[in-house]
């Protein structure tokens, strides 16, 4: 069990650094962490492994799509909670998915509460759901640009890994 906790510590912290320093999560990261995690299964569980590296990738996609859809999160989080999902399998992931959004939570907490404005923050996350209740119209809910309110959700999808590698779930 120690190689999965090497390797997927080791993407998640590459993915994490390049978020933090170019704002996004290289596909050829991303590539590389899926194949390593198909390979990984395909070698440990034969032919069983194809189908838990298929249901532990595919379930961050299904369970956080709609965040993507509003642009709440972006891409590469989900990715990289995908390629996690390869290695730890589906049970283990629900868990990393539901710690991340935990984590992510506090982390926007934290960063509104220091930056002041959590009634400028609560103002804007319900107008604009009215707009899109009212319109249809869908447009980001992140604006563009590197804003103080804005979080590196692979920092809380990195400290939930740590509590995987850490026995917690």
């Amino acid at each position: 069990m120690f190689f999965p906790y090497c390797l997927g510590l080791l993407l998640v912290s590459g993915a994490a650094c390049a978020d933090l320093c170019i704002r996004r999560i290289p596909n050829f990261w991303i590539c590389l962490g899926w194949l390593c995690g198909i390979g990984y299964q395909y070698l440990t569980l034969q032919g069983q492994g194809v189908k838990h590296f298929a249901a532990g990738s595919l379930l961050p996609v299904i369970l956080l799509w709609m965040l993507f859809y509003f642009r709440m999160l972006g891409a590469g989080d989900i990715k990289l909670l995908s390629v996690l999902g390869g290695f730890m399998g589906a049970p283990a992931v629900l868990f990393c998915v539901i710690w991340s959004v935990i984590f992510g939570a506090v982390l926007s907490v934290g960063v509104v509460i220091l930056c002041g404005d959590l009634p400028q923050r609560l103002t804007y996350f319900t107008n604009y759901f009215k707009t899109y209740l009212c319109t249809g119209e869908k447009v980001p809910y992140r604006a563009e640009g590197d804003r103080a309110e804005h979080i590196h959700f692979s920092v809380a999808v990195l400290m939930s890994m740590l509590l995987w590698i850490g026995g917690f779930y």
